[in-house]
């Protein structure tokens, strides 16, 4: 089977039209991603304020982020699954609002337990937003012009989401507290709650299948411990026996959980789908511009901070920047999809991204390294953002409606263990290095080689024969 990507262009380079529900759907849907993109960084400035507050020592803090990050990253399959088979609005509300109750308890933590069961709660209603959202999303808009002008905006407010936390959390924290964070969720949670129900349609495969609990128990398990041993070793290096036992249990549950898979007559993932070129080169680019945009993030915040010595603000203002040129980048890459085609936006964003951040190799302790550390970022991120919406249609085109929320569970899984894998990986070369600039600059080298050797295998795997990209399985002819 082909998707072809050159017979619709002059339909793509069209704006489509959407009437006043079908962008009421879009705003309801966008501003639940949009909450939880933010979640991953708005609290990060306010940390050392919050471990004074609540008594959290330094080294108790990275459950902060660990303990939201767990439940969002290891039940995205099982819920997008779940919503598939039993109704993915019933499930995204059910999100919404454990999402809204749990950043109340977060705001008015008493103690770090109280704290940090809030942080995990809201990771498992992230995890139950995500998925059904973007199936919501693929099975309201029909593929085509309109399908990927809301991938688009969607994709931009995922990356806006991500930059404007790191600003909002350092302003709000100076101005109202660490709280005011934590907060600003739930106000998020309360706008959209109401919304919702009225707006969105119920959606469900059409019969019924029983659910595959032993895939679902080691795939959740492997992504919660794989999950779990990476974010560890981002504080403590790998060297820990505790990093090392779920790294290696991860692993071997995820290989059971694939054994499983190609046993069962009722797979909760479906191999053949993961055989598509789409879906398995795709992910990997998917995988690849969110690691490593993500490690970028990380080393320039402690390079501006550290070796510039710009303050948390000054920073914030650097990727204020990159903010709104990923929101300009994400009103024209459907666009430029439309005309290029999906693969070969993924692939020339990829090129873009890893260009842009050997740019940054130039960076040295001169106060001049600000305006091409601005520079290099923004326009890497607007390719990160091209590369985030192309991989998103490729992986959902051409998969039918009752298949769409496990093909958004893998697209939103992979965006997870993106942000979290690419830290660790090379992050961590930065922060154990004697000399910050020279680690900073090893982790840029590396970084624009994973990203152009990936482009060059997306490129080969995603082949394209009279201008259409090949969706059959990966070992087919």
């Amino acid at each position: 089977m082909a998707i072809d990507t050159t017979s619709s262009v002059p339909d793509a380079l069209d704006t489509p039209r959407l009437s006043t529900r079908d962008k009421l759907v879009l705003f309801v849907l966008c501003a639940a991603q949009f909450m939880v993109a933010l979640d991953f960084s708005v609290l990060n400035v306010a940390l050392p304020v919050l471990g004074a507050d609540l008594g959290m020592s330094p080294s108790a803090l990275q459950w902060a982020v660990t303990a939201f990050a767990l439940p969002s990253g290891g039940f995205l399959l099982l819920f997008g699954r779940i919503g598939d088979l039993y109704g993915r609005r019933k499930l995204f509300l059910i999100g919404l609002a454990l999402f809204g109750a749990a950043s109340l308890l977060a705001t008015f933590a008493w103690d770090p337990a109280s704290f940090l069961a809030g942080r995990a709660l809201q990771g498992l209603g992230a995890a139950a937003i995500v998925p059904t959202g973007m199936s919501l999303l693929t099975t309201t808009f029909p593929e085509g012009p309109a399908r990927d002008r809301a991938l688009g905006i969607s994709g931009t407010l995922l990356s806006l989401g991500f930059t404007v936390g790191m600003v909002a959390g350092g302003t709000l924290t100076d101005t109202f507290g660490w709280r005011s964070t934590m907060g600003l969720l739930s106000v998020f949670a309360l706008i959209v709650l109401p919304l919702a129900p009225g707006l969105l349609p119920e959606s469900r495969t059409p019969d019924r299948p029983r659910l595959d609990v032993p895939g679902a128990i080691t795939v959740t398990g492997g992504l919660l411990s794989l999950i779990y041993a990476l974010s560890t070793a981002a504080d403590h290096g790998f060297g820990r026996t505790d990093v090392i036992v779920t790294l290696i249990a991860g692993l071997l549950l995820l290989a059971a959980f694939v054994k499983i898979e190609s046993r069962t007559a009722q797979p909760l993932v479906s191999l053949p789908m993961l055989r598509r070129r789409t879906v398995a080169w795709g992910n990997i680019g998917g995988l690849v511009t969110f690691s490593m945009m993500s490690t970028v993030v990380f080393v320039l915040t402690l390079y501006l901070q550290e070796v510039l010595h710009l303050s948390a603000f000054e920073t914030g203002l650097v990727f204020g920047v990159q903010g709104v040129l990923s929101a300009v980048a994400g009103t024209y890459a459907p666009r430029v999809i439309g005309r290029f085609g999906p693969r070969r936006t993924l692939v020339g964003s990829l090129v873009g991204q890893g260009t842009l951040i050997a740019a940054l190799l130039g960076l040295d302790t001169g106060s001049w390294s600000v305006w091409l550390a601005t520079a290099a970022v923004s326009l890497a991120s607007m390719c990160h953002l091209g590369a985030i919406i192309s991989y998103g249609i490729t992986v959902t085109s051409g998969v039918p409606d009752e298949e769409q929320g496990l093909a958004t569970g893998l697209v939103t899984s992979t965006q997870q263990v993106g942000i979290t894998v690419g830290i660790p990986l090379l992050g961590v070369l930065a922060t154990t290095s004697d000399d910050l600039l020279s680690g900073v600059h090893t982790v840029l080298a590396l970084d624009t080689v994973i990203v152009l050797a990936a482009a060059v295998l997306v490129a080969t795997g995603l082949r394209v024969r009279s201008g259409a990209v090949e969706a059959e399985p990966v070992g087919a002819r």
